[in-house]
């Protein structure tokens, strides 16, 4: 069993580089993984926050991450889960589970009132962690538009 600890992205390594290159293709295949300059964007912003979990076993092995956005409107501050995802050789570890409450926390003491995310219905097991932990299914239309085409 891995000792998994959530820690904050403070700076971009060929390490955490490696590790998007070989986590993004396990959550999107349409995306592309970042390169380091837009790792450095994201870790670098006042407005969100890249967690890492690592294996402390296993030489800080980055085992999954999330990442927790949030935003202040005329009725508060939101925050907003965000490309949550776990290495396929770490699923049912509690790896996911570690990475969200980390970001619960960070979202409370962020001020934020709620905290939104959203998972395709395909995502069973994911569904049912983001359900366990407190996460209620919202009766809401979410609308894409993209600025793509």
């Amino acid at each position: 069993m891995a000792q998994i600890e959530i820690i904050e992205a403070t700076e971009v390594t060929d390490d955490l580089v490696e590790a998007f290159q070989r986590l993004v293709p396990q959550l999107s295949s349409s995306n592309p993984p970042p390169s380091g300059a837009e790792l450095q964007a994201i870790v670098s912003s006042e407005a969100s926050v890249l967690l890492l979990a690592v294996d402390r076993e296993a030489g800080d092995r980055i085992l999954g991450s999330l990442t927790l956005a949030w935003f202040r409107i005329p009725t508060g501050v939101r925050a907003w889960i965000e490309d949550v995802v776990v290495d396929g050789e770490a699923r049912g570890q509690g790896v996911g589970e570690h990475l969200n409450r980390h970001a619960l926390d960070v979202a409370r003491a962020r001020g934020a009132r709620t905290v939104d995310l959203t998972s395709r219905p395909s995502r069973e097991a994911a569904n049912r962690l983001y359900q366990r932990i407190g996460f209620v299914p919202r009766d809401t239309n979410v609308y894409r538009y993209s600025l793509d085409t």
